[in-house]
């Protein structure tokens, strides 16, 4: 990738230095994908034991991997802007591994942090301000602690990061989506489509990508997006080429733009939403019959009233209804006690008897949109993307989802952010993207060349594979140390099975382990 090269030119380097930018980044990058939760506070500990000249350059120890030397790198990189240099690696190494950018897909997720993290005023804010690390929408499903927002952006194409961006921790989705798209675009002259979630689909964005090729899932809370979903006859489906769906086609100009929406319907999600339908309808009968109870008790001064309250409470239920609704009359005594035999009764009140019962219509509607989604894309021409076109790249989605799933993995170093700075915390956030790029680009050379040779590896169970994870393979290289004896260096423990992997990997990783 020639990643530190370029840290190093982006950041520049001082003579004195003895650790460079880049090397220092390189570091991190391996201190992160080591996969044994060594937290950057022990950093310099981390390489201790460890080949560190060997793998970082002549005259590196572990002494000079310093949390001083590393927050020093961490401000440098936030001065230069941390998505440029992201971009412009990302960019650079996707060029020289052939990393096909004819799709790319947005996400979006939150990160935690533990700590005050207090938000700077507008007196002492800097010219240019940093993230603001506070409460907001939390996936992680933590609403009590500070988080910050981290946009990423993959290629459909092995799951590379090509984008990044941190943002504020209460940062909403839709307002940044298409400012992001467009910026890039204009910025790195990339003619791909653009791939996100309903967080994208609003009026505003869809008038702002005018200039954009995009397909995104449209929500269904739109007015029109519920009535097409309820609406779709069954006949109306084709069966997709992707087996377990089918999809139907129409036309829309929502927002005044000409497009195409894809109705999709999978049977395994169809399936999974039936069962989800029966849970539900199941715990909303308990809840309407329990209301029913508590209406059944109150005392209504008229008939009319009564009624009324029933019609209120049936309407409110969206998958029951109040049936066979009685009004009783009681006659009642104004004072208090067990009345005599010959007292008149003063005045009359009234109650509500009745049973809840299914709303079959609206049940038969729930259960035809089961499994059902929207699709829109502006690209009309259905030669340049069909049906099935549209529907693969959505479900390529998935890669930045594994993105995210990468970075937040508990023995991944920054799963859990623990630097004091906002700059710190956000250029630590782009050093985690960095490590998903090696990563990935790592696993994609490494599948490519397995299939390309039409040969396998062991996985886990002993078995077989052309497409290994990249953690399998760290996890097959533990235990290997650097060995000098005599002034002759060599690699210890570098059996057959390894030097058969290694084969498989570019000469700039084989140069590590000595081989030629």
């Amino acid at each position: 990738m020639c990643l530190v090269e370029q840290i190093n030119q982006i950041l520049g380097i001082h003579h004195q230095e003895i650790v460079s930018p880049g090397q220092a980044v390189k570091a991190m990058i391996l201190n992160g994908l080591g996969l044994v939760s060594a937290p950057l506070y022990l950093f310099e500990k981390f390489f201790v034991g460890k080949a560190t000249e060997h793998l970082l350059g002549e005259g590196i120890s572990p002494e000079h991997l310093n949390d001083d030397r590393l927050g020093r790198v961490l401000d440098k990189l936030y001065e230069a802007g941390l998505t440029q240099v992201f971009v412009t690696v990302a960019l650079a190494a996707a060029q020289k591994f052939g990393v096909k950018k004819d799709s790319l897909h947005l996400d979006s997720s939150s990160f935690h942090v533990h700590g005050e993290y207090v938000s700077t005023t507008d007196e002492d804010a800097t010219e240019e301000r940093a993230i603001e690390i506070t409460y907001g929408y939390s996936r992680d499903h933590r609403p009590d602690l500070k988080q910050f927002i981290l946009d990423l952006m993959c290629s459909g194409d092995g799951d590379i990061p090509l984008y990044l961006r941190v943002a504020d921790g209460n940062e909403a989705d839709s307002a940044a989506f298409a400012r992001i798209l467009k910026e890039f675009r204009q910025q790195w002259e990339i003619d791909a489509l653009f791939v996100a979630d309903a967080a994208l689909y609003c009026e505003q964005n869809i008038k702002q990508m005018d200039s954009l090729r995009w397909l995104s899932r449209v929500p269904a809370t739109l007015a029109a997006a519920q009535f097409l979903l309820d609406n779709m006859s069954q006949e109306a489906f084709v069966n997709s080429a992707i087996a377990g769906y089918q999809i139907a086609e129409c036309c829309s100009d929502y927002a005044a733009v000409k497009q195409r929406w894809l109705v999709v319907e999978s049977e395994a999600r169809k399936s999974a939403d039936l069962k989800q339908l029966e849970k539900r309808l199941a715990k909303q009968l308990d809840k309407a019959q329990s209301q029913l109870r508590q209406l059944s008790q109150q005392e209504f001064a008229c008939a009319a009233d009564a009624l009324k309250a029933a019609n209120l409470l049936s309407s409110q239920l969206r998958f029951h209804q109040l049936q066979d609704v009685e009004i009783i009359e009681h006659h009642r005594h104004r004072k208090p006690g067990r009345p005599g035999k010959n007292t008149q009764h003063t005045h009359y009140c009234y109650q509500i008897r009745a049973s809840v019962v299914p709303k079959p219509q609206a049940i038969a509607i729930e259960q035809l949109r089961a499994g059902r989604f929207i699709l829109a894309t502006n690209v009309t021409d259905t030669n340049e993307l069909t049906g099935d076109d549209l529907l693969l790249q959505y479900k390529a989605q998935q890669s930045t989802e594994r993105g995210f799933r990468f970075l937040k993995d508990p023995l991944f170093f920054t799963s859990s952010v623990f630097l004091n700075s906002p700059e710190r915390v956000a250029a630590l956030a782009m050093v985690m993207g960095l490590c998903l790029l090696v990563y990935s680009l790592g696993q994609k050379a490494l599948r490519q060349a397995l299939e390309t040779a039409k040969q396998t590896i062991s996985n886990q169970l002993g078995k077989p594979t052309s497409t290994p994870t990249l953690r399998w393979v760290f996890q097959c290289f533990m235990s290997i140390h650097l060995i000098t004896i005599a002034g002759f260096r060599q690699i210890a423990n570098l059996t057959d099975e390894r030097r058969w992997i290694l084969q498989f990997l570019g000469a700039p990783c084989r140069k590590y382990y000595l081989l030629t």
